[in-house]
């Protein structure tokens, strides 16, 4: 049975914007904010939850930068000094488990060849079924009632 990974954002991209007053965070479409309650903040670096007082920003993000029909972005929050989380293979996370979610599969062209909405405890059976379609090249999963983007699951 095919194997998959899921893999946080790289983190470098958004330090700078930590710096960023909320004036030039507002001025770029972001936001400041400070995790209220856990869950409910789901850090798409670190692939978990922020804890109670933990600062993030809400920034648009284009989490799938493609010359396709299919490109997209929206809205994620990251948390100040998280570290890319890459989890192993098989290895589903509490910030993916506990959330209803939407598993997209893309083939080499960025297209978008099938979708699934799987409850997150079922998430990592739900990845390696679409992977047995040797056509898609990874997958993408999504919080399913927001719509938000989660993270990447590869194919490995």
């Amino acid at each position: 049975m095919p194997s998959f990974q899921l893999v946080g954002l790289p983190s470098e991209p958004f330090e700078p914007l930590f710096e960023l007053s909320d004036r030039e965070l507002a001025a770029l479409g972001a936001k400041r904010v400070v995790a209220a309650e856990h869950p409910g903040y789901p850090c798409r670096i670190s692939l978990v939850d922020a804890e109670i007082g933990e600062e993030l920003l809400l920034l648009t993000y284009a989490h799938h930068r493609v010359a396709s029909p299919y490109q997209a972005s929206g809205p994620i929050y990251v948390r100040r000094g998280a570290t890319q989380r890459v989890l192993r293979a098989g290895e589903v996370t509490d910030y993916v488990s506990r959330r209803l979610i939407s598993a997209r599969a893309y083939d080499s062209a960025n297209m978008m060849i099938s979708a699934e909405v799987c409850d997150g405890a079922k998430v990592g059976s739900v990845i390696e079924g679409l992977l047995v379609d040797s056509r898609v090249e990874y997958v993408h999963l999504h919080n399913a009632k927001r719509g938000c983007f989660s993270c990447l699951a590869k194919r490995v």
